[in-house]
């Protein structure tokens, strides 16, 4: 439901889901019963409702996030003047947890997105930071999707990236995620040396390429090691 923000017709869930018209309906209505959709009576579409949005502010707050994330963000865009996103890692995806936009462009990610590890420079930059025997079980268990003509499907160029990561400290990647968007990122390590997320400077290439973005290398640097001091080990 999720990636509908507008809504959707009950018919484009059921379709989704794998689910009988009647099931899919039966739990949407359900589902607004509850609080956790929305259900507009003129256009017959169903979105997400607010007690989700609650619930993921809860979730924000218990972990540290909301006080943390934020303030080291603008902090970020503000020295860039780019785009900034922090994500942790939920099995073989990342999940998008805060966002701030830089002053003249809206980044692609929102908050609540999803994508596998294979994709995203965020991605990349937490499998860099895992323990090999780690990152050997989590690649054999992906599923090499596409997201663009340029994203790594291929087991052996993604163990190529990630061990540049390991050696450079932040991962690059270009048009992997979005055509026309390029991005560097670099693990969130705690002191215990839990991965607990991942930073990220994004920005299209007509405004920034990857010599542009590697001049801020030094920022994303100093922003992961503040979000490794102040968020709590999870």
């Amino acid at each position: 439901m999720s990636q509908y923000p507008q809504g959707a017709p009950a018919a484009v869930f059921a379709k989704e889901s794998g689910m009988p018209f009647s099931t899919a309906y039966r739990l949407l209505n359900t589902l607004t019963e509850a609080g956790y959709a929305e259900f507009d009576a003129t256009t017959k579409q169903y979105r997400v409702g607010l007690t989700v949005f609650e619930l993921s502010q809860r979730v924000a707050s218990a972990r540290g996030y909301n006080g943390s994330v934020i303030p080291v963000l603008k902090t970020l865009s503000a020295a860039t003047n780019e785009s900034c996103l922090f994500s942790v890692r939920d099995g073989h995806e990342t999940v998008t947890i805060h966002t701030v936009d830089g002053p003249e462009f809206r980044q692609t990610t929102d908050p609540g997105d999803r994508l596998s590890l294979h994709m995203s420079s965020m991605g990349k930059a937490i499998l860099a930071a895992l323990p090999e025997t780690e990152v050997q079980q989590l690649v054999s268990g992906m599923q090499f999707e596409a997201r663009t003509e340029h994203t790594a499907v291929e087991p052996g160029r993604l163990l190529e990236q990630i061990a540049a990561g390991r050696k450079d400290g932040y991962v690059y990647q270009r048009e992997e995620v979005d055509l026309g968007m390029n991005a560097i990122a670099r693990a969130v390590v705690g002191p215990t040396g839990a991965v607990l997320g991942a930073v990220a400077i994004a920005a299209p290439l007509f405004r920034a390429d990857r010599d542009q973005l590697m001049t801020h290398r030094e920022a994303l640097a100093e922003a992961s090691q503040r979000l490794a001091a102040t968020l709590p080990t999870v």
